[in-house]
């Protein structure tokens, strides 16, 4: 593997430049080669120029293929929607779902390509379905003898925090293939290494890894701290206090509750019809949860879970993101809600125990146990991943 480690600058956090700022310093690497993107609309360069654009404009470069994620190459298509392959109207590229037919790249796809290019803007969370593209692409192009290059971009909830459950591998899914914890504090990057060097892809192949790092990037930073613009990274991840509370919030998903999908504030509020907002707020602040408070809500999605159907909860006012603990939060807001509506919640169980890495957490709240119990049990793990992680890190402030 090869890692091409730009230094860090110690200028202010505006000067933050992603991987595919810089590169331009590595012309050599593409120069002659015929290239496939890994990409969607957050590949954009401090200019605003889209990948494709940068790539086109490179002499003696070929684009031959391009390779979408969940939600498409242009990320407006609803979660979960399987996509069908298509063709650049623009460059006229041939673009292939990989959140469809299949999720991997297959041989056919890379007889064209030379070499293959990932850069796409995670969340930092490990349920977050866009890693799991790049791990799958990176095995395929190691099966291929293909070279496999990952321009870098931050974590946008910060690189210092880790949380939460390590994923048991028996709930792995494509909200989940490995052993990380749930908040991992990592870059594409960083997990590119790990899930190369830790021998976690198919039959242990590895690829040919080139990392292009970020410049002025720092372990401390959020997204707004960074001078890049926030690029809504998926239809129902509108800005950075949204991606705060993610990690905890979507646990909503495994359940008959309604995260907000289909509203202007997805995942900043959340019930169904069978609430009644002032108990739960009343309930839900009493528990006085780091960094958040509540307030009564009232929603009627347009989509998803409770389409047109009027719903009662509560909206998450952010008070201090620095002391969040979105994961653990997220347990309690479930709870609170078990608790209240025995008889009218119900579990999508299979998905809820995939989404937290463990079936622990389900079966704690069912059974009414105690939750600080529970969350003493999974620390032994996460003191291991936190000590495979620490090889992995690129950035060191």
């Amino acid at each position: 593997m090869v890692l091409l480690t730009i230094a860090m600058a110690s200028a202010c956090h505006a000067s933050v430049k992603t991987g595919l700022d810089n590169v331009g310093s590595y012309k050599h690497l593409f120069a002659g080669r015929r290239i496939g993107i890994v990409t969607n609309h957050t590949a954009l360069d401090r200019n605003g120029r889209h990948i494709v654009d940068v790539f086109a404009g490179m002499p003696d470069v070929t684009i031959t293929a391009l390779f979408g994620p969940e939600h498409g190459i242009y990320g407006v298509e609803a979660d979960g929607k399987r996509i069908e392959d298509n063709v650049d109207p623009g460059h006229k590229i041939p673009i292939y779902s990989l959140y469809g037919r299949t999720t991997k790249p297959t041989e056919a796809m890379l007889k064209d390509i030379d070499l293959l290019v990932f850069d796409i803007q995670d969340i930092g969370a490990r349920f977050y379905t866009y890693v799991y593209t790049m791990a799958l692409a990176m095995e395929a192009a190691a099966e291929c003898g293909k070279r496999f290059i990952v321009l870098d971009r931050p974590n946008p909830i910060n690189g210092l925090r880790v949380e939460g459950v390590v994923l048991d591998q028996r709930f792995a899914s494509f909200v989940g293939l490995y052993p990380i914890a749930l908040r991992h504090g990592m870059t594409v990057a960083e997990l590119a290494k790990m899930f190369n060097d830790q021998g976690w892809l198919k039959n242990a192949v590895r690829a040919d890894l080139v990392v292009i790092a970020m410049k002025g990037w720092r372990r401390a930073m959020w997204y707004d701290q960074t001078g890049l613009p926030f690029v809504r990274p998926s239809p129902n991840m509108p800005d950075l206090e949204t991606a705060a509370i993610y990690p905890g919030l979507c646990l909503l998903e495994g359940t008959n509750v309604s995260e907000g999908r289909g509203t202007d504030m997805p995942f900043k509020q959340f019930g169904a019809p069978w609430i009644d907002s002032e108990t739960l707020v009343g309930r839900l602040n009493r528990l006085n949860l780091p960094g958040m408070r509540f307030e009564p809500a009232s929603f009627t999605p347009a989509a998803s879970k409770y389409r047109d159907v009027d719903c009662r909860g509560a909206k998450v006012v952010l008070t201090d993101r620095d002391t969040l603990d979105p994961f653990f939060s997220g347990i309690q807001i479930v709870n609170e809600i078990y608790r209240l509506y025995p008889n009218a919640f119900q579990w999508k169980a299979l998905h809820f125990d995939r989404l937290c890495g463990t079936s622990a957490i389900r079966q704690a709240i069912t059974a009414q146990s105690s939750l600080e119990g529970l969350r003493e049990s999974w620390q032994a793990g996460l003191k291991s991943f936190l000590s495979v992680r620490e090889k992995y890190l690129i950035y060191h402030d």
